[in-house]
């Protein structure tokens, strides 16, 4: 049975499951669980810290986890990142008192307060910057510089609100951005290949998360279309393939669904009206398989085959259907 490690709190636990829920698995009713067995499945998810889970895949005892990009850095477990989940951004920053114009070379001499040591050692290391220490705290780290243990601080930062809450402001570039992603043991220095069953569920396991990312991407768009604008409708509706075109008992109309960027759905709409387009309205996807340039999703999962294509569905939401506006 694959093992997968999921948030058990924070920032990325709600959507982690959320996530999950929308790609078939069942997830924990109660936050009190440490793990639940999916047997229709054959997924046993076990709810761990975040910052320990790429530890726990990369020693093995677990096939598969969820958690930050920030936090597979700095834990320095041999991982691959095999796939971003589009949720959870954030940067890791540099913060100091507001309205004292620091730099980074301020920094310098200082003290830096953080609960991410390793990335700042090594940032520090390549901007050439000697600080006085480096001292890990595991969280509240905003409020260090007040009580006077720290000159300055590291620390992920989502909106700033709670670094202006406490009178602190962003210096420098960041350090690093983060998101959830799912990471798999590396290949490189794992001397006991997964069993086939295993390298199998991963495949499908990763595939189904990226359908669910893909589809928070896109929207369903439908429309009739005058066929003496049908090829200008298709320009701006073009699909991966190609879309799905029927018929309408309407003499001279056909019937068009593709899938539309979410950031790009009211311009096209706009643009298929102009054309004479009607009935055009949108439906959100929960999931989707969809084949695009760069989504083949098995190269990063070392010797995993995908299963035999299968033949392009007609007006399916879960087959390869039209994608507008790449």
């Amino acid at each position: 049975m694959l093992r997968v490690a999921v948030p058990n709190k924070g920032s990325l636990a709600e959507e982690a499951s959320r996530m999950l829920r929308d790609a078939g698995y069942r997830q924990r009713s109660d936050n009190r669980d440490l793990s639940l067995t999916d047997e229709a499945n054959g997924v046993q998810f076990f709810y761990l810290r975040p910052k320990d889970i790429a530890t726990y895949v990369s020693e093995g005892q677990l096939h598969l986890g969820i958690t930050g990009h920030d936090l597979t850095e700095e834990s320095s477990a041999s991982v691959n990142e095999v796939l971003q989940l589009g949720f959870g951004q954030s940067q890791f920053r540099y913060a100091a008192p507001a309205g004292n114009a620091w730099t980074i070379q301020d920094l310098a001499g200082k003290r830096i307060a953080t609960s991410f040591p390793r990335l700042v050692r090594a940032n520090l290391a390549q901007q050439r910057i000697a600080a006085k220490d480096v001292i890990r705290l595991d969280g509240a780290v905003e409020v260090s510089i007040e009580l006077e243990v720290a000159d300055a601080i590291a620390d992920v930062v989502s909106t700033g609100r709670t670094l202006a809450q406490h009178g602190l402001e962003t210096i420098g570039d960041p350090i690093l951005a983060s998101q959830a992603v799912v990471v798999d043991r590396n290949a490189k220095f794992d001397q006991q290949p997964d069993p086939e069953d295993i390298t199998k569920a991963k495949y499908r396991f990763v595939e189904r998360l990226r359908g669910v990312v893909f589809a928070r991407q896109y929207v369903m768009l439908d429309y009739d279309c005058p066929e003496a604008v049908q090829d200008a409708a298709v320009e701006v509706t073009p699909g991966v393939q190609s879309p799905t075109v029927a018929p309408l008992s309407l003499d001279g109309w056909v019937a068009v669904r593709s899938m539309v960027r979410r950031s790009r759905v009211n311009d096209v709409m706009d643009e298929l009206a102009d054309l004479g387009c009607t009935g055009i309205v949108t439906s959100s996807l929960q999931s989707c398989r969809a084949v695009l340039p760069g989504h083949g999703g098995v190269s990063s999962l070392p010797g995993a085959t995908p299963p035999p294509a299968e033949a392009p569905s007609s007006g399916s939401s879960t087959g390869r259907l039209g994608v507008a506006g790449r």
